[in-house]
């Protein structure tokens, strides 16, 4: 192309400009061929006409094109030069703040001099493991593609860092060593990484300094490498130093410090420690007060001098090597200070003894103070003949002294060095490294001396390098792409380098002068005039017979020869380094001790070809002729170093500085210009220039530009095909382009001119939509013009309408309302005469009926009067009457009296009334003689009977006696044991019956106090809310001005208080990781452990802990070691009493503890009732038996003697066998474990015979009683018998269910005596001594009853005086209440509230502590009644098994004779019973072995439902031994298979469902009413009865935390290489997004890579969804996860977006939002939408809200401040920055919107990390999901392979 046609009008043009170096103007006429001028606009929209020199055809560089500016990589950009970096970088810089940018290979960092947030451990993370290409530039992109490329090459790698003091070299070093160690970490405990990190502030303390240009300058080079072994995890490392700036220790410039070690311990001098150094402030001391200020601002040296000596100690430095150390550094200081008095002879000086820095000087280094006094002031001539001693002159002396101090500092730099190396050296075969090299950029001075000489020759050394490492790659790129080769013209430094070190060069002739006696500075100038006179490199000043010019490839550097020998000889008395050798301390004459040169000996097997040994050789001893120069030395280390990164694969950092005033960015173009040139970077972008510096891939190509293709080019199928066509059709010269395999290379320029042609395109079709819509308005306007026309005469004439009928109506109503004012007054005349008419006549009746009503009332009055009177007239006569015939009466009565007292007087004096007195007397008495005689005989015949009885049942009772003995003796104890349990039995009954009723009573108070004080508090709460209400309408209008930061507020605090609590519960959470973690590796200690040795006997797993430690105000009863277990609760208890008062988190899991015992104890109240109501029913049925036997043959009974008495010897016979065959086991068998096995079943044997034995003494006892009875009332009247029959109908009654109370048999008995006494004759009722042995009765009863009367009684006066005692503590208790209640009346209402909430809760507090001291005492005897319950529930059902097992003929023949109980067929009862032996069987068919195949046909959660029907078997027969070895062998299998399929989801879903699913069933059958509200009654006979499982229950949750945390893992394993390619790469929408020019040129292939679409994303989630339903994964849990696994999607998403430009435009964020809505629609598709993973979402939806937002005016800046409420103010602001049009017709965001935009955000508190953190674990909720599955419905298929259970 023509230049005619690249400079038309608007074209933009850099013209050179002496303040900014590059300037941007506009062309404002076309340019023709042989215009002396061009017509330019500034930015100022001032005109400028910039002049062309026709000869040599120089016009105007071009600018690039919008689009293009702000790019990644500056090798992007179309048009190649000096002022487009220039823009380029300063955009970035300044308007992006990026401080990183890729050019080609190099990255180039500029200083920001403010702390970033971009360091993060997050961000090191998103780094890792991604190409370099695809994040935007970073440190951290370098240090990851040069550890890839040695893991994928096998190749050692460098990092070359350099730039100018000041520019960040040493930080960025630092950064890429924290990138290796966080990436690379090591596996093992050596903490290798740590101590890499701990060697920076080491070497920055002894090795950095204060300058004018940088506070923290590195006045060294370093070459760290970081070793790897085969997994590429850190093994060690080593460090190279070069060239030490040794001056800075005696002299520095103004304004600049010493090294930083000095400051610092002058900062820290005041330690107690540091009181022998007699150091004072650095003020004080010559060394480090010559540059004026020694301070700097924002640090402190003492805080930095402790992270020196814990890096130290971290490297494992001594104590008294670190004192050393100090001690050296004091010393120097001292030495500098000493005073130098000059003598009279100008040639003599001396030096005080009693110089206070001289003695400090010696006796801190240990050398005798008299030699180091003679000399400092002397030294040694030595020839051939003799030695002589000679005085020194003052000058000699001081630069004696400066040279001494210098070497005493670099040796000990040297030793920190090879320290800091062997701390860092590692045993372990080294497989390859990375080295990272901290060296000096090209410095130019003021005054250029020695040290600047060796920087510039090192840079020399490194720009070579560099140049041919990318001319090596520009050649490898164009090979593999096969496009032609031809040589690019780069400038070669080799000439420069030549003329500093090749023979007879600089270095050759410094040497040799060196080695003159007499050389000086002057004549080794000389000799370099006369030398390099004709060399292009090389000048002479013209001013200056002392300097000499270098043109380095950077600059012209003029170097002042004063000083070069002295400096490159670094001449030191020997005498003086003799003293030091013979020091005192060990470390201090080790530091000066002659060494041989370093000797070559044999690498170790395994290191690398380059030698690991520090740059520096051992310093050698102190004379003229004994080593080589300082300029040899690092001419040799400098070829070492250039070898070893010739070995490696380089990357490049280079460092600017922006400006000289450290000012936060701020960007100077002047010296960034200069740095740009001097670090190569514009060499780098000239040899990209000189080829084909843009690329494209074809299919970005074809979407970019397909715009400008026709119809035809794109019917074509072939893209490349395509591109071929457009190209030649668009670009004529076939030189500016070249197809490559899989790229178009375009030469400078081209891209721009591609760009300008898509513009001019779209602007032709932008101006025909323009003109179309354009079109389209103006008719639409005219229509509505037209419409409004219309509409306007529609309502004018409506108007004029509407007029006259306001009038019209206005009339009517004028009439309407003068006859209704008429018609008013005249009513109102009316009405006033009609009520004063009514007053009148009112008045008027008044008196009239007043007048009536008085006469009336006088009458009424006369009438009661006469009333009275004449009543008492009457009642008076009346009185009279009556008295006078009550005298009457008596006088007649008295004399009918005396008439018949005389009648009978007569009558008593006659004999006939005595003779029918004594008629039938004799008759009688004769009678009763001849009944007592016959009474007598039938006495003595049934006495004879009797005895006769008794011998016979005596003489079988002792047989019984004898036989019992035997049993008895061996078991009396268990005999008494049982006696006195029973007995404590009664009591624990009776005493369990008091707390009931007590507790009965305090519940009652309680729960009366309690509805008192809720009916206060609803009284209070009822003001409190008017109160409120009141509050609230006064609030109204503040809340008006302030409603957003109210609202604001409220939901930091809740969001906080949410905040808080996922905190807690994630630590709880970590806490059961880390136990799980430290479990596992305990099992892996114990597998380790079973390979060496394996022991016999029980090995208590530690799954099965008790979980005292981490609850320990929560124990449980456990089944086994009772005893124990009740000391250890007694303990914790008190332990949890002591702290209730303190701990409100205690006292709140008291609570909950007493909750659960109370429920216990219920339980085991209606356990017992339940139990004491059988063996009621027992008695009655005995008693019933016995009834029924007394009227049965006497034969019957003494059969059943003696079949007891055979089944007891059986039952002894096979005791004895089974003890014989255990001996004879015991002495065949070896092992212990068998014995162990035949012990315990001896025991369970002897156990269950002992309870038999029990039970047959039972029935033995019964069967006396009612055969002794049975004697005694055998021979009684029939008519006794048939009477107590018709009396007792029930007693006779064998089949009766009805039991006869004692006392009521007492009362009917009385009443039949009371009956016959009345009927029939005492005497006959007496016959047989019945009314005597019923007086008997009587008496025992009513002694019982009086006894049980006082109990009650007594019981009765201690329970007045208890609620006497509570009454007066609640009226105490009310009247401070009320006092309280008065108090908060006083206050406002909110403290009232505050203060009435405070009230109740210590009002609370104190009850449930009290109530726990009540349970207290009853939770010990209640564990006591469990032991006892076992026990008698154990008996009682021995005995139901022993009654089953009589034969069934036995039953039928004895129908008549006993009660028979029938045996029933039982249905399955949901347990499943199994042996000892076939637990490894069921573990392993059930859990190891089991697939989740095999049960998907089933009941979800098939292997759960069976282990707990297991657990319940366990349960049934009270085994705990057998449940502690299930639940056990659970866990452990479990976790066996968890370990063994560490990557397989569907097996872990499996696990984790069938864990929840058994936590759940252990719940629910617990028995807690909490857990049974929605349980069947059926389910509820399937709870557990004997087994407290609660801490197994917590043992299996921290399980489920376990594998439910490994779930996670595993699909964000599988998830997260889907995640950016899905959501942030994949085109949804086809044609949406177009490509923009690619930012960075890939030289790191990565084959690897695979693009996932979100379609497979979905199907994935599908997956994990479906596996999870299909497992019977409770939906809880589901949302959980999926919570989770889109929290990770959207943190990775976010983070990837915030690093990535070429995500950030429009046209992607409406993609990304297309995505995220496909995500949403599949949460709702699947009824996730409660799970809040949509919310999880808001960030990455808010970002791209905020990519589609407008970002111009402030109304933008406003909505975008209140929608993206979840992202930060650093993330909106990074987001605002990365923003990049696509099209030059979109804007980017200005800087003042972005400053808008941070302003508006500064009320905002958000955390200062600009990353999430993806790695961010939500806590997880198991709830409690009951099951409405039974246990008997559920069937076990025959494909499990469980035949060995069997159903109960």
């Amino acid at each position: 192309m023509s230049a005619a046609q690249l400079y038309t009008k608007y074209t933009r043009v850099w013209i050179p400009d002496p303040d900014e170096v590059w300037r941007s103007a506009e062309i404002t006429k076309d340019y023709k061929e042989g215009d002396k001028s061009l017509q330019l606009k500034l930015e100022d929209e001032t005109l400028y006409e910039y002049p062309i020199d026709l000869q040599g055809s120089e016009l105007p560089l071009l600018r690039n094109p919008d689009i293009l500016v702000g790019q990644n990589d500056l090798t992007a950009l179309s048009y190649l030069h000096e002022p487009a970096v220039l823009h380029n970088l300063k955009v970035r810089f300044l308007e992006s703040n990026h401080i990183y940018t890729y050019c080609g290979i190099v990255l180039v960092a500029i200083n920001p001099y403010e702390q970033l947030p971009i360091y993060e451990q997050d961000v090191i993370y998103a780094y890792s493991g991604q190409n370099i290409g695809d994040m935007d530039p970073h440190i951290f992109a370098v240090a990851e593609e040069a550890y890839n490329q040695m893991a994928r090459d096998e190749k050692n790698q460098s990092i070359i860092v350099s730039g100018e003091s000041g520019a960040g070299k040493t930080v960025s070093a630092k950064y890429a060593m924290r990138f290796f160690a966080t990436v690379g970490a090591s596996t093992s405990n050596t903490n290798i990484e740590d101590k890499v990190l701990a060697s920076s502030p080491i070497m920055e303390a002894i090795g950095n300094a204060k300058t004018t240009r940088n506070d923290n300058s590195s006045r060294f080079g370093k070459y760290i490498q970081i070793g790897f072994d085969k997994r590429y995890r850190i093994i060690g490392a080593n460090m190279r130093t070069y060239l030490l700036e040794k001056s800075r220790v005696v002299f520095q410039a103004e304004d600049e410090r010493n090294y930083h070690i000095f400051y610092q311990l002058c900062a820290s001098s005041s330690l107690p420690e540091f009181k022998d150094l007699g150091l004072t402030c650095a003020e004080d001391f010559f060394y480090t007060s010559q540059g004026g200020d020694t301070s700097i601002n924002g640090v402190d040296d003492a805080d930095d001098f402790e992270k020196t000596r814990y890096a130290f100690t971290l490297l494992g430095v001594k104590e008294s090597h670190q004192m050393t150390i100090f001690r050296i550094i004091a010393a120097i200081l001292h030495l500098g200070n000493l005073k130098i008095r000059e003598e009279q002879d100008e040639d003599v000086c001396s030096i005080s003894s009693e110089d206070e820095h001289l003695s400090n000087f010696c006796s801190l280094l240990g050398v005798e103070q008299d030699q180091m006094q003679h000399w400092l002031c002397h030294c040694k001539l030595v020839t051939r003949a003799e030695t002589y001693v000679k005085s020194m002159s003052l000058h000699q002396v001081v630069n004696a002294r400066n040279a001494l101090a210098k070497h005493i500092y670099a040796q000990l730099f040297n030793w920190v060095v090879q320290h800091i190396n062997n701390a860092l050296n590692t045993t372990v075969k080294q497989h390859s490294f990375i080295g990272v090299l901290d060296i000096y950029g090209f410095e130019t001075c003021e005054v250029n001396s020695f040290e600047q000489f060796c920087i510039n020759y090192a840079n020399e050394k490194l720009q070579q390098q560099f140049n041919l490492h990318v001319f090596k790659l520009e050649q490898e790129e164009y090979m593999k792409e096969t496009i032609p080769w031809t040589l690019i013209d780069f400038y070669d430094n080799q000439p420069c380098i030549d003329l500093i070190e090749s023979k007879l060069g600089i270095l050759d002739l410094l040497n040799e002068e060196c080695k003159m006696p007499k050389g000086t500075d002057q004549n080794w100038v000389q000799k370099l005039y006369y030398r390099h006179a004709t060399n292009q490199h090389f000048q002479k000043p013209r001013m200056s017979n002392t300097s000499f010019i270098i043109l380095h490839f950077a600059d012209k550097v003029e170097y002042q020869s004063e000083g070069f020998l002295e400096k490159n000889r670094d001449t030191v008395y020997e005498e003086q380094i003799n003293i030091l050798k013979a020091s005192k301390y060990q470390m201090v004459a080790d530091l000066f001790q002659e060494e041989d040169a370093v000797p070559t000996t044999a690498r170790p097997k395994g290191r690398p070809r380059i030698n690991m040994c520090s740059a520096k050789p051992a310093f050698k001893a102190a004379n003229k002729e004994h080593r080589k120069t300082v300029g040899h030395q690092f001419r040799n280390s400098l070829e070492l170093l250039m070898e070893t990164l010739n070995a490696t694969t380089p990357h490049y950092v280079r460092c600017i500085k922006p400006n000289d005033e450290k000012h936060p960015f701020k960007f100077d173009p002047k010296r960034a210009v200069q740095q740009l040139r001097a670090c190569g970077v514009l060499e780098t972008i000239r040899i990209s220039a000189a080829g084909f510096p843009s690329r494209w891939s074809y299919p970005d190509f074809f979407n970019r530009y397909r715009v400008l293709m026709n119809k035809r080019l794109l019917s074509m199928n072939d893209k490349k095909q395509i591109c071929q066509s457009l190209l030649e059709d668009l670009i004529k010269d076939p030189d500016k382009f070249q197809f490559g395999h899989t790229k178009i290379f375009f030469r400078a320029g081209q891209v721009a001119y591609l760009e300008k042609l898509r513009a001019d395109k779209f602007r032709a079709a932008t101006i025909m939509i323009q003109k179309t819509v354009r079109g389209w308005l103006q008719r639409a306007r005219y229509q509505r013009l037209r419409r409004a026309t219309l509409t306007l005469q529609c309502y004018a004439r409506r108007h004029l309408a509407c007029r006259l009928f306001k009038h019209l109506r206005r009339t009517r109503a004028a009439i309407i309302l003068q006859k209704q004012y008429r018609m008013l007054r005249m009513r109102r005349a009316f009405l006033r005469v009609h009520s004063s008419i009514l007053t009148i006549q009112a008045f008027a009746r008044g008196m009239f009926v007043r007048r009536i009503y008085r006469q009336m009332l006088m009458e009424h009055k006369a009438t009661i009067l006469q009333k009275y009177v004449r009543g008492w007239l009457a009642r008076v006569q009346l009185r009279r009457a009556r008295a006078a015939a009550i005298v009457l009466q008596c006088h007649w009565r008295r004399l009918r009296a005396q008439r018949q007292l005389q009648a009978l007087r007569i009558e008593a004096r006659s004999a006939e009334h005595l003779k029918k007195l004594n008629i039938g007397m004799e008759n009688k008495v004769v009678q009763l003689q001849r009944k007592v005689d016959e009474q007598n005989k039938e006495n003595k015949l049934l006495n004879e009977q009797l005895s006769m009885l008794t011998l016979a049942h005596s003489s079988e009772v002792e047989k019984l006696k004898k036989e019992l003995q035997q049993y008895q003796q061996t078991q009396q104890g268990d005999g008494k044991q049982l006696l006195s349990l029973q007995r404590e039995m009664e009591q624990l009954q009776l005493e369990l019956e008091r707390a009931h009723v007590e507790r009965e009573v305090m519940e009652d108070s309680h729960s009366k106090e309690r509805n008192l004080l809720r009916k206060c508090i609803s009284n209070l709460e009822e003001e409190n809310t008017l109160l409120k209400q009141e509050k609230e309408e006064l609030n109204s209008k503040i809340l008006c001005q302030s409603e957003d930061e109210f609202a604001r507020n409220t939901v930091e605090v809740n969001m906080q208080m949410k905040k808080e609590l996922e905190e807690e519960r994630s630590r709880y959470q970590n806490l059961v990781k880390e136990y799980a973690s430290l479990e596992q590796r305990y099992e892996n200690l114990r597998d380790e452990m079973t390979v060496f040795k394996q022991t016999p006997g029980h090995r208590r797993s530690p799954s099965n802990q008790s979980s005292l430690e981490s609850d320990s105000n929560n124990p449980s009863i456990c089944t086994s070691e009772i005893g124990d277990t009740e000391d250890v609760i007694q303990q914790v208890e008190e332990v949890g009493m002591e702290k209730a008062a303190m701990d409100m988190t205690l006292f709140l899991k008291l609570q909950k503890r007493v909750r659960e015992l109370e429920v216990e104890r219920k339980q085991l109240q209606a356990q017992l009732e339940k139990k004491e109501q059988e063996s009621k029913k027992s008695q009655v049925i005995e008693i019933k038996t016995g009834v029924t036997s007394e009227h049965e043959d006497f034969a019957y009974n003494s059969l059943k003697r003696q079949e007891l008495e055979s089944e007891n010897k059986k039952l002894k016979n096979e005791l004895n066998e089974l003890r014989k065959a255990i001996a004879d086991q015991a002495m065949e068998s070896n092992s212990s474990n068998d014995v162990q096995d035949s012990y315990n079943l001896l025991l369970n044997q002897l156990k269950l015979a002992n309870e038999e034995l029990e039970v047959r003494k039972e029935e033995v006892l019964i069967l006396r009683s009612q055969i002794l009875k049975a004697a005694q009332q055998k021979e009684m009247g029939e008519h006794i018998v048939t009477e107590k029959e018709s009396i007792f109908p029930s007693a006779s009654c064998p089949d009766s269910d009805q039991s006869v109370d004692q006392e009521d048999t007492i009362k009917a008995y009385q009443g039949i005596c009371e009956t016959n006494r009345k009927t029939e004759d005492w005497g006959y009722l007496n016959e047989d001594g019945e009314l005597g042995l019923a007086y008997q009765g009587l008496k025992q009863v009513a002694r019982l009853l009086e006894a049980q009367l006082q109990d009650q009684r007594r019981e009765h006066e201690e329970e007045m005086e208890a609620l006497k005692n509570q009454v007066d503590l609640m009226q105490k208790e009310l009247e401070k209440q009320q006092q309280a209640y008065l108090q908060t009346l006083q206050l406002s209402p909110e403290i009232q509230v505050e203060s009435g909430l405070q009230q109740e809760i210590t009002r609370l507090t104190n009850e449930n502590l009290d109530l726990k001291e009540l349970l207290e005492k009853l939770e010990k005897n209640e564990k006591k009644l469990k032991k006892h319950l076992k026990i008698y529930i154990k008996k009682i059902q021995d005995f139901e098994a022993s009654q089953t097992k009589v034969p069934v003929e036995k039953r039928l023949c004895e129908q008549n004779m006993q009660v028979a109980v029938q045996r029933k067929e039982k249905d399955f009862q949901g347990m499943l019973e199994y042996h000892k032996e076939d637990e490894p069987l069921l573990i392993r068919n059930l859990i190891t072995d089991l697939k989740p195949q095999t049960v998907s046909a089933t009941v979800p959660c098939l292997p759960a439902y069976i282990l707990y029907m297991c657990i319940r078997h366990t349960d049934y027969i009270s085994d705990d031994q057998k449940a502690h070895s299930l639940l056990t062998s659970i866990i452990n299998g479990i976790k066996k298979v968890l370990k063994k399929n560490p990557d397989d989801f569907e097996m872990t879903s499996f696990w984790l469902a069938n864990t929840c699913r058994l936590v759940h069933c252990l719940k629910q059958y617990s028995g807690e009413e909490r857990f049974m509200t929605q349980n069947t009654a059926k389910q509820n006979e399937h709870c557990l009865k004997n087994f407290d499982l609660t801490e197994y229950r917590q043992v299996l949750g921290h399980l489920s935390i376990q594998i439910y945390q490994q779930l996670i893992n595993i699909a964000e394993v599988i998830l997260q290489p889907m995640i950016v390619s899905a959501v942030l790469e994949n085109e949804s929408i086809q044609g949406l997004s177009s490509v923009k020019p690619v930012g960075y040129r890939k030289y790191s292939s990565n084959t690897s890579d695979i693009s996932y679409s979100l379609d497979e994303m979905i199907r994935q989630l599908n997956t994990f969804h479906s596996t999870m339903c299909d497992q019977g994964l409770d939906p809880e849990i589901v949302q959980q996860v999926f919570k989770q696994l889109f929290y990770m999607i959207n943190a990775i998403a976010l983070n990837n977006l915030l690093l990535r430009k070429d995500i950030c435009s429009w046209s992607m964020g409406m993609q990304l939002r297309f995505n995220i809505s496909q995500m949403e629609e599949w949460l709702h598709g699947k009824n996730l939408q409660q799970s809040g993973a949509a919310k999880t979402l808001e960030p990455l939806i808010h970002a791209a809200q905020l990519l589609q937002l407008k970002k111009k005016t402030t109304e933008d800046a406003e909505a975008i401040c209140s929608l993206c409420t979840s992202l930060t103010t650093q993330q909106i602001v990074k987001i605002l920055n990365l923003y990049t049009p696509v099209n030059e017709f979109e804007e980017r965001v200005t800087v003042a919107f972005i400053r808008n935009i941070q302003k508006q955000l500064q009320e905002r508190n958000n955390p200062p990390q600009l990353l999430l953190d993806f790695k961010h674990k939500f806590p997880v909720l198991f709830p409690f999901n009951p099951s409405a599955i039974t246990m008997d419905s559920i069937h076990l298929p025959a494909s499990l392979n469980l035949d060995f259970l069997n159903k109960v």
